[in-house]
């Protein structure tokens, strides 16, 4: 059995300031994972923007031109920060695949379409990598808390949480296709739009919420960069300690030399 198997001896915060720990890493790793306010408003204007340039004039071009700008004025405001790109830029891949979309089939509200078949997917993605037993936010967190895979086999009580957060997230985003489709082929662009805007935080924010409930208390996570670290500097202290010393070096054989000088 290898160490990545082995359960933990105990992985539970064992005072309130250990608890306190506990709940600031989780947050730090939601934050970072889903890409906190900053993120929400980059995965909501565009989307905003374009039901609002639509409701203003029916016009397909203007307001699909106008999301994929601020699109980008996104992701060029992280560059010259120098901030985290990946939320901006699955904001600007996300927006572009709607307006293509759109442009192709004439259709305003196929701008929204992608979006809506890519939320079912994660839906169906987090209940079924549940059910399998590799929960699907574990491996989206794991190396943000660094522990990899370490939960599934060493750390049951996390495994559980991440199962309950998984269930949360597929649920949730079911309820909201199941909104969101029938609207498709029942409402006009503008009243889907806003339906679909207004439905971008809450469910979010609820998901969120819950995972940081599961997660803040679990079992603390068990860092194994730092275990690999640890491991290596032991192996290299003990290989160090018990290698051979070097052979003094033998004088130089002088006394045959002398007798045959006496000789």
């Amino acid at each position: 059995m290898t160490s990545l198997d082995k359960p933990a001896e105990s992985a539970e915060p064992s005072a309130s300031g250990s608890s306190d720990d506990a709940r600031a890493v989780t947050e730090a790793a939601l934050f970072e994972a889903f890409g906190g306010l900053r993120g929400m408003v980059e995965t909501v204007l565009p989307g905003l923007l374009f039901v609002t340039i639509y409701t203003v004039d029916q016009s397909l071009k203007t307001s699909a031109i106008a999301a994929l700008a601020v699109s980008l004025v996104l992701v060029v405001v992280r560059l010259v920060r120098k901030d985290t790109v990946k939320h901006a830029f699955s904001g600007v891949f996300g927006v572009a695949f709607g307006v293509v979309f759109a442009m192709i089939t004439g259709n305003a509200k196929d701008f929204y379409l992608p979006g809506m078949i890519y939320t079912l997917g994660l839906a169906v993605a987090y209940l079924v990598t549940t059910m399998a037993g590799v929960p699907l936010i574990g491996l989206i967190l794991g190396p943000i808390f660094k522990e990899n895979l370490s939960w599934r086999t060493r750390n049951p009580g996390r495994k559980k949480a991440y199962a309950k957060s998984s269930w949360a997230w597929g649920l949730i985003l079911l309820a909201k296709c199941a909104i969101l489709f029938p609207l498709y082929l029942w409402a006009d662009t503008a009243q889907l739009g806003w339906v679909l805007v207004s439905l971008k935080i809450p469910p979010f924010l609820l998901a969120v919420w819950l995972t940081w409930v599961f997660l803040a208390k679990a079992p603390a996570p068990i860092d194994v960069f730092a275990e690999m670290e640890a491991a290596e500097a032991a192996e290299k202290a003990r290989t160090e300690g018990t290698a051979p010393a070097a052979a003094p070096e033998e004088p130089a054989a002088k006394g045959p030399a002398r007798h045959r000088r006496e000789a």
